[in-house]
């Protein structure tokens, strides 16, 4: 499976079954989203690959810690390592395909835009749970 950013200057390939989606409701991916939620996943680092254009991509990070990266071509967002060195956080809307995924949690849904209907039946916490717990929950095997 493979994804790219807007500009196709930077694309990666995913080998693995891609686990299931989370949204994210908070303010800050409301503003890097431009809309109600943003939607990604995590993969393990052996499951994932830069076909080209890791060279483009540019970071920025608040004092909080949030961060973005993003393709500086395109200001597309892209995938980053995680600080854990583990894993990848990856936009679900860079995929070309995303097979049978979906949105399996929800996540800062107290702070969720007042004009936000989430809907569907996905997991909503109310915060951010554990990371464990998170990983956990977007596995296939638990839906």
């Amino acid at each position: 499976m493979n994804g790219r950013c807007l500009c196709g200057s930077v694309e990666f390939r995913v080998r693995e079954l891609l686990p299931h989606f989370y949204q994210c409701h908070c303010s800050l991916c409301r503003k890097i989203s431009g809309s109600a939620s943003d939607t990604a996943t995590f993969l393990n680092r052996e499951h994932f690959t830069w076909v080209k254009g890791e060279d483009v991509v540019r970071s920025y990070k608040t004092e909080t810690g949030y961060r973005h990266d993003f393709c500086n071509q395109c200001g597309c967002t892209v995938p980053h390592l995680m600080e854990n060195g583990t894993q990848y956080w990856v936009p679900a809307g860079l995929l070309d395909d995303a097979g049978d995924s979906q949105v399996a949690v929800h996540l800062f849904v107290g702070s969720r835009a007042s004009w936000d209907t989430i809907g569907g039946s996905g997991t909503q916490f109310e915060e951010m749970p554990a990371m464990e717990t998170l990983n956990n929950t977007l596995q296939r095997t638990n839906r």
